[in-house]
């Protein structure tokens, strides 16, 4: 009885993970101020941190 809980249990997470891949968009998105060249978020109007210009 207790196996059959645990396999339950384990095919409904699975059954959610799938399900929330495709409803929530991908986290790995870069943010609108991001440098082109390293992906790091800019903060004001300065120069990125890495040295490169826009």
């Amino acid at each position: 009885m207790l196996i059959k809980i645990m396999i339950l249990f384990l095919a409904a997470m699975a059954g959610l993970a799938v399900f929330a891949r495709f409803w929530y968009p991908p986290a790995r998105r870069r943010a609108k101020g991001a440098c082109p060249a390293c992906g790091r978020p800019r903060i004001g109007p300065g120069p990125c941190p890495c040295g490169r210009k826009r």
